[in-house]
């Protein structure tokens, strides 16, 4: 079942967040199918916006979606843990704002044939670049005890993580793993029965951890936000939009290291020239998250925290 339906979420907030100018370079770090690059590329007059996908069917619905508003855009087929290197092949070396809306589109949670859904029975994949050669199946078959524990622990937070991993050891001594409802029905056998009636369904966080380590998300965005700070003209934002507390917590962390400097108080013996600046600035103090309409209309985006850094 392919679809190409997607909602963008908080798309009125992380506009309002770019702060865009019409004659501005924006980058669109996660393309998708275009939500939030089609309201950018509205307001761009002579400015220019780059778009990074890892995902073939998405780059080829949205160029066909931009084009349709205007030819101001380029769609670069990368990780954008590549963000850097990609845009200064381009001659671009500062941006007036970056838009990260991590996690997974609707589309790959829809399509049953990428695996991505714990729903739809279908192979174990969970790539969003289909060039990699890790995938889920891998992971769930070769993965050992230990490291199968690790990875639901800390990407899933996931409470039974030993009891997950060891029944997939079990089983896969019996078969090879291979489908997602194969998985889905291995953990709900390793979890109490009263966890199997909460609202949040049983393999939601091993799904989740799974797709984590397969894309290697984690490391790819800290990696992409530092980048992503030597970037920024005077001025310019970066907009990061998360699903989970991990990712939201990298964010936080890594914006919070750049606009506070340690033992930043008054000091009567210093002239104000002397006294260290930060080189950025948190939009928002207080986290934005969607408002009760949106949640109502688009149940996906109940866990959407929206962060805004500037460049002072």
């Amino acid at each position: 079942m392919k679809s190409n339906e997607h909602v963008s979420v908080l798309l009125k907030e992380a506009i309002e967040g770019l702060n865009i100018k019409e004659d501005g370079i924006y980058v669109d770090a996660t393309l998708g199918r275009a939500g939030h690059s089609s309201v950018i590329l509205k307001r761009l007059k002579k400015g220019k916006l780059y778009c990074f996908d890892q995902d073939k069917e998405a780059i080829e619905y949205s160029k066909t979606k931009l084009a349709s508003i205007s030819d101001n855009f380029e769609i670069i087929y990368s990780n954008f843990k590549n963000i850097k290197e990609e845009l200064e092949k381009r001659g671009i070396k500062e941006v007036d704002g970056i838009l990260f809306d991590l996690g997974v589109s609707s589309p790959q949670f829809d399509e049953d044939y990428r695996g991505f859904s714990y729903r739809y029975d279908a192979p174990l994949d969970m790539r969003m670049d289909e060039r990699n050669t890790l995938t889920a199946k891998k992971i769930v078959n070769e993965y050992s005890l230990n490291e199968l524990t690790r990875i639901f622990k800390e990407y899933g937070e996931e409470k039974y993580s030993y009891s997950v991993a060891k029944t997939i050891c079990k089983r896969r001594e019996e078969k090879e793993i291979e489908s997602t409802l194969e998985l889905v029905e291995i953990i709900k056998s390793s979890l109490p029965k009263k966890e199997l009636f909460k609202d949040k369904h049983p393999a939601k966080r091993i799904f989740q951890a799974l797709r984590i380590e397969v894309n290697n998300e984690l490391e790819v965005l800290k990696i992409a936000l530092n980048d992503s700070l030597k970037l920024l003209k005077k001025d310019g934002r970066i907009v990061v939009i998360t699903f989970h507390s991990l990712e939201d917590r990298i964010t936080k962390n890594i914006f919070k290291e750049v606009s506070f400097i340690k033992g930043d108080r008054k000091n009567d013996y210093l002239l104000p020239s002397e006294i260290k600046k930060a080189g950025y600035e948190v939009v928002n103090k207080k986290v934005i998250t969607p408002s009760e309409n949106e949640i109502e209309t688009n149940r996906r985006s109940k866990s959407a925290k929206l962060r805004i850094l500037k460049k002072l």
